[in-house]
């Protein structure tokens, strides 16, 4: 069984990376050999954590560096248009990511990759290796009888949908997939071709390219069942926890620990591992918040927002999962990752998304009733209107103590790795 090798691409921010970890943690505890398929500034962590790991692509700096931007232009140039992450970040390096991952694929059992690891479904098929598809969020699933919620999905209707509502975003559908074939598929095809492969018919982005083994949901099912209309066979496992900075065990930094303990609990603000690097206005909006409902708050940013007041923490990097259960209300982008810890915190929530998936979570955790979601402007312009709604109604706890025992009860590493054992077997 050592020998069975297992490996898992990613590509993404920490929201995309924990579960990887996570999932390889748990296949290594099976006697199997993941290898973790990664941006090179990623490598490190993964080993910290006790697992092999590989580059396929340079790191994020050297990505950046490419563009010629600085890193809060390439931050709100993504915020603002996916087609440039895909044109001038993801496509430049596709040939030689691939290239590398042939070799790391080499006598693999499975490949398991995330949508936007778009060598990961070449080189598994260029290998005869079959593929398993990584789902992070409900929004990946691209579905067209439960469209997401979300900038570019605005024309398609939904749901509850009737004959013409279907026939409408099939339409649509057909529109976008066009469209973003003319955008990418050129440039994908070219590797594909290099490898002894034929054109795929997919649809880049949204479709993986070549035909799936299996496809694992990894998110809590409290966010919406599988669409009907998703690849199979699929299955959700819950969510996938690692919660490190490093790759080691992380505790809460002694300082912190001593200002939860000084006082009530805090607003907790969190932009993930992104979005910080174009949004100091943000927290400096979010601190001045608190203050002026007479709270505590703590600030995780890795760049410091100048705010000097004894009532507001700025903290680098703190576990979501020990920090959370400390918050009065957890104020956020809406990423995945920074989701799920708050969803298992049962803390109200208030979501701000500055892109993509996020406002398809915004619109899901106001469906729990766990939390409510503003836009950017609204909470500068007056951010204080929706927290007071999440603190002064108890429905939102209630409802979050409800979800939240539900997340903790899955399981999503394990399962994810016994899905993949069961699929090697066979």
């Amino acid at each position: 069984m050592t020998n069975r090798k297992i490996i898992l691409a990613t590509v993404g921010s920490l929201g995309d990376l924990h579960p990887f970890l996570a999932i390889g943690q748990a296949l290594r505890a099976r006697g199997l050999r993941p290898i973790l398929a990664v941006p090179l500034d990623q490598v490190s962590k993964c080993r910290d954590a006790g697992l092999e790991a590989e580059a396929i692509l340079p790191s994020f700096d050297e990505l950046g560096r490419a563009t010629g931007l600085e890193d809060d232009e390439i931050v709100r140039k993504v915020i603002a248009d996916t087609n440039f992450l895909v044109n001038q970040i993801l496509l430049p390096p596709l040939g030689e990511s691939t290239n590398r991952l042939m070799e790391i694929v080499s006598e693999a059992d499975a490949v398991v990759g995330s949508i936007f690891a778009l060598a990961a479904p070449i080189a598994a098929e260029a290998r005869s290796v079959p593929y398993i598809s990584a789902v992070l969020q409900p929004m990946s699933w691209f579905s067209l009888l439960d469209p997401p919620v979300a900038p570019g999905f605005g024309g398609l209707v939904k749901p509850p949908l009737g004959i013409m509502g279907k026939n409408w975003n099939r339409l649509i559908g057909a529109m976008m997939a066009t469209e973003l074939k003319r955008r990418y598929a050129k440039r994908i095809n070219a590797v594909r071709l290099s490898h002894g492969l034929a054109k795929s018919s997919a649809t880049p982005v949204l479709q993986p390219g070549t035909r799936l083994t299996y496809s694992l949901g990894l998110y809590s099912s409290s966010l919406g069942d599988i669409p009907a209309d998703a690849p199979q066979p699929a299955s959700l496992t819950g969510f996938p926890w690692f919660d490190s900075a490093d790759g080691k065990p992380t505790p809460l930094p002694e300082d912190l620990s001593c200002f939860l303990e000084e006082g009530p609990p805090p607003l907790v603000v969190s932009l993930g591992s992104f979005v910080p690097f174009a949004a100091q206005e943000f927290y400096r909006r979010a601190a001045a918040i608190a203050l002026e409902l007479k709270m505590r708050a703590i600030l995780l940013t890795q760049f410091d927002p100048g705010i000097d007041e004894p009532s507001i923490k700025v903290v680098g990097y703190a576990p979501h999962s020990l920090l959370f259960p400390h918050a009065a209300a957890i104020i956020h982008h809406g990423g995945i990752g920074t989701l799920g810890q708050a969803l298992r915190s049962g803390k109200p929530q208030l979501i701000v998304p500055f892109m993509g998936d996020q406002f398809d979570h915004a619109k899901r955790l106001e469906r729990l009733g766990a939390g409510v979601s503003a836009s950017v402007d609204a909470f500068m312009q007056n951010g204080t209107d929706p927290l007071r709604k999440i603190l002064s109604d108890p429905n939102y706890e209630i409802n979050a103590n409800r979800v939240a025992q539900k997340v903790r009860e899955e399981s999503g590493a394990d399962v994810a790795a016994d899905k993949i054992l069961e699929i090697i077997q066979k």
